[in-house]
């Protein structure tokens, strides 16, 4: 496993339990959607870790206390469409005063190349830290314009998320960003010759969806 700075590869057991059943070609809609959604929550809460806190004045049934709270502006969570949005539900339980911005990507299936359709992000962006949300990294193209288009819009503190990556789509996402915190629930073997990561676990949005 090639290790890079700012890369972390989750390691627990409840992720790797969970992955296990999304892989599973028996696991119908329902059960993936909730799946994905648990997955994020669980990576969210290792991800935000190093939320900044300050302290203000609580008046509990006792007495008056400092305490800690969420410091500056609120997140933002920026799923790539579509089947990024699987993943929004979990971060938001964690912040639900996030803001939700999205990414349009789709991948032109000659060239396996992301083509943007849509970007709509929150104001101000420079002052939020954004967690840019897919569960699959496979050639890293779309991640890379995602996170692109976030920084040309202003956005400086971002983190991505993605449930299975594939080493060819770290090792591009880090190249291009390596600035970016990028949290991995479960590091795969390579990609195929469509550019689909193995052994993967199919097209993640036609499994959220229950499209094909």
């Amino acid at each position: 496993m090639q290790q890079y700075e700012n890369v972390f590869y989750i390691t627990h057991p409840l992720i790797k339990h969970k992955i296990s059943r999304l892989r599973d070609k028996s696991t119908g809609t329902n059960e993936f959607r909730s799946l994905v959604e648990e997955i994020a929550m669980l990576m969210g809460y290792e991800a935000l870790s190093d939320l900044p806190l300050e302290d203000v004045e609580v008046e509990t049934p006792i007495e008056k206390c400092m305490t800690p709270v969420i410091s500056g502006r609120k997140l933002a969570i920026v799923p790539i469409l579509r089947a990024g949005l699987g993943m929004t539900g979990g971060i938001l339980s964690l912040v639900p005063s996030a803001k939700v911005g999205h990414i349009g990507m789709y991948r032109d299936e000659e060239t396996h190349e992301p083509q943007e359709y849509y970007c709509k992000l929150p104001d101000p962006i420079d002052e939020r830290t954004i967690v840019v949300v897919d569960p699959m990294l496979a050639t890293g193209g779309s991640a890379v314009d995602a996170i692109s288009q976030i920084k040309m819009h202003g956005g400086k503190k971002i983190k991505f998320l993605c449930i299975i990556g594939a080493p060819e789509g770290v090792k591009k996402l880090h190249e291009a960003h390596p600035d970016v915190q990028v949290y991995v629930g479960q590091l795969d073997r390579c990609l195929n010759e469509n550019a689909y990561i193995c052994p993967g676990l199919g097209d993640a949005g036609d499994r959220i969806f229950g499209t094909k």
